[in-house]
């Protein structure tokens, strides 16, 4: 049953204008085919300047092809890319005025650390003593004060990426674009290096994109993030706006983790909707694309759960059983099947510490909290597909 809303503007056509003196980065309904495949379709966007955003997405969703085209590596099949207020679009790599930081870093084996950062600024034609002079200052900023004369394979990964990203700050560029620069490297190394990437961010104020598939990342490091579905831009907002009031089904799964419960529309009111789920009927936020006739789930987070034991509520309960307790240090991870609602499975988030999880195969109860659900557009059962492919 869907919710009665207002409707949907008709899209019209216009012009591209060029962006406001704030915006570093605007994308103008660019798109991208490799013969009849399409890699990038219609995609919008507006980067104010300072912004570290984040490109989220599964592999294929064409995250990385947008990032190459906005570098100027690869041509728009349509639309336009603004960079700083100018039309960039058919302008070549090296005149974009951009850093890029590749995944595999690009470092070149016969060139010492302080040659490789100052490699830009001698194809650039520095004078020798101004881009030895830079090259040392961007590499005290990284931390690499004494490496100068070491080369790359005297260098742990940690140390190999900082002087990639040393040589990609140090002509001064307009924008900084990043392409999963942390994924060779382990998991402690990646959490300290995306620290350190926040850090050098909000001593420098550059505008960033930083391409990732890994949510706990865009999170950590993100102002805004643009997640990527299947060549478009599925939704864009605050690590904050999107965890807690996801838009769609996919968002809520992809980028929260959230449960995708099927609900029954009752009513709505501007911003809110009364719903039934699981029994319970609750007033719920309301994602602005949701709209007249669509099917619709409910989103709820794992830590929008309360797990109680059977009858130690009044309030309306669900009875389930639990599959399993993982113990996550902060957190304990409980997964419910619904009584009656097979195969209908919740995860719950318990407090870590001296919480102690309900054992495995005894029975439970689940009460959704209307104030962490969200209504969004979807179908129970190709929201929980998506769940399953994308995590």
């Amino acid at each position: 049953m869907g919710i009665v809303t207002g409707t949907q503007k008709p899209r019209t056509e216009a012009a591209p204008s060029a962006p406001g003196e704030h915006v570093a980065l605007k994308l103008d309904r660019v798109g991208k085919r490799f013969g009849s495949t399409v890699a990038v379709r219609d995609v919008e966007l507006d980067v104010e300047t300072g912004t570290f955003l984040t490109i989220l997405g599964p592999s294929g969703s064409g995250k990385t092809t947008l990032l190459r085209m906005i570098a100027g590596f690869l041509p728009v099949t349509d639309g336009a890319i603004w960079l700083a207020g100018r039309d960039v679009s058919s302008v070549p790599p090296g005149k974009r005025g951009i850093g890029m930081v590749f995944q595999n870093y690009a470092l070149f084996p016969h060139m010492t650390v302080l040659e490789n950062v100052a490699y830009g600024l001698t194809v650039r034609r520095w004078n020798k003593a101004r881009r030895v002079t830079r090259a040392r200052e961007v590499l005290s900023t990284v931390g690499l004060e004494g490496f100068e004369e070491r080369f790359p394979r005297q260098l742990s990964g940690g140390q190999q990426q900082r002087v990639a990203l040393a040589r990609a700050l140090a002509f001064e560029p307009t924008m900084l674009l990043m392409d999963e620069p942390l994924g060779a490297l382990d998991r402690e190394l990646r959490v300290r290096m995306a620290g350190e990437l926040r850090r050098l961010h909000e001593e420098l104020g550059n505008t960033v994109l930083y391409v990732t598939h890994d949510r706990e990342e865009a999170m950590t490091l993100s102002d805004r993030i643009a997640v990527m579905r299947e060549a478009r831009l599925e939704s864009v907002g605050s690590p904050q706006e999107l965890y807690a009031r996801p838009d769609t089904a996919f968002v809520a799964s992809f980028f929260g983790g959230h449960n995708l419960i099927e609900a029954e529309a009752i009513s709505r009111a501007g911003a809110t909707a009364t719903v039934r789920c699981l029994g319970q009927v609750l007033e719920v936020a309301c994602s602005p694309r949701l709209r007249s006739g669509d099917d619709m789930v409910l989103a709820v987070p794992g830590d929008g759960i309360d797990l109680v034991e059977p009858g130690a509520s009044g309030r309306q309960a669900v009875p389930a059983l639990v599959h399993s307790a993982v113990y996550m240090g902060s957190q304990i991870q409980v997964n419910c099947d619904v009584e009656g609602r097979s195969p209908l499975r919740l995860r719950v988030d318990m407090p870590g510490g001296r919480s102690v999880p309900p054992p495995v195969g005894s029975r439970v109860e689940v009460i959704l909290r209307a104030s962490a659900a969200t209504a969004v557009p979807g179908v129970a059962g190709e929201a929980q597909i998506a769940q399953e492919e994308d995590w």
